[in-house]
């Protein structure tokens, strides 16, 4: 089966395409040349997953999935949330974000945050939506040279190292995409062919 997975991120695209091996073969809107803007007008992350999808699947003729992932900190209200991509403005920056983040978190002894991920399949036009969420601390300093957005600030329970110093393999197996996508690898084993 082929999959239209929404997104030009090669990582998030490398992640998913080795856990999908066997099962499914996922092209980004890289590999099928697709240039549209995609909007994400969403003030949920299942809002803007099922948006992302529609759009796509407008244009395509294969099943699209999209996801749409927020970093949850508590001690700033959930924020970056919904808008974790976007945090400092555009243009959307990984460091920019990064810093801001850091910014706002001085001073503040409530370090507890999560990544939450909600994914969006359509194959016809009922979608499906799988989650994965993992909890953790953010630490004052960056680590790490893996991952991407806030990996390197980001230590999940029970590991002392941040999700940026951990190989691929075992963020996979431990985060919050990782969490969704094995729920969703999980649903296209069982229904593959039908």
């Amino acid at each position: 089966m082929e999959i239209v997975f929404a997104t030009h991120n090669a990582h998030k695209s490398k992640e998913i395409k080795k856990l999908a091996s066997g099962i499914a073969t996922i092209r980004n809107l890289s590999d099928i040349g697709y240039e549209t803007e995609i909007p994400e007008t969403g003030t949920t992350l299942k809002d803007n997953a099922l948006e992302k999808c529609q759009f796509v699947k407008s244009s395509v003729l294969l099943p699209v999935f999209a996801d749409d992932t927020g970093f949850e900190v508590e001690a700033l209200g959930g924020a970056p949330g919904v808008y974790s991509a976007r945090y400092a403005g555009t243009p959307k920056s990984d460091e920019a974000n990064l810093q801001k983040l850091l910014h706002e978190m001085k001073g503040k002894e409530n370090r507890r945050a999560r990544f939450r991920t909600v994914i969006c399949f359509l194959k016809n036009d009922q979608p499906l939506f799988f989650e994965g969420v993992v909890a953790g601390e953010v630490i004052n300093t960056p680590k790490g040279k893996e991952g991407f957005g806030y990996d390197p600030v980001f230590v999940p329970d029970g590991y002392r190292q941040t999700f940026a110093e951990m190989d691929l393999e075992l963020k996979n197996q431990i985060s919050h995409r990782g969490k969704a996508f094995s729920k969703f690898i999980h649903y296209l084993r069982e229904n593959a062919g039908k």
